[in-house]
């Protein structure tokens, strides 16, 4: 049972430093077309990483032009909220 109680008190450990260490804005890559990502803004409104974050919390591996227009202009449709065209992402 200590095991147990153990092991999840890591994993919450764990998952708290990953959100509490987590970037306010990020920059993307310039291939990305400079965007400005409000992530904290974004934590704190969705409550859920695995929205973006589908394999847990960290770096997304499939972050690319198609992966963003999918996830994010997706989500911005489907809520209603949130930038969808390419001024309001893409900032010269």
């Amino acid at each position: 049972m200590k095991k147990i109680s153990a092991v999840v008190a890591m994993f919450a450990v764990t998952a708290f430093a990953g959100v509490a260490l987590a970037a306010d804005v990020i920059d993307l890559p310039a291939s990305m077309g400079k965007v400005s990502f409000p992530h904290k803004k974004h934590q704190e409104m969705l409550k859920d990483c695995k929205k973006c974050h589908e394999k847990g919390p960290g770096k997304i591996a499939e972050l690319n032009k198609d992966w963003a227009h999918k996830t994010c202009k997706g989500c911005h449709t489907e809520m209603k909220k949130g930038p969808t065209s390419c001024k309001d992402c893409h900032k010269k």
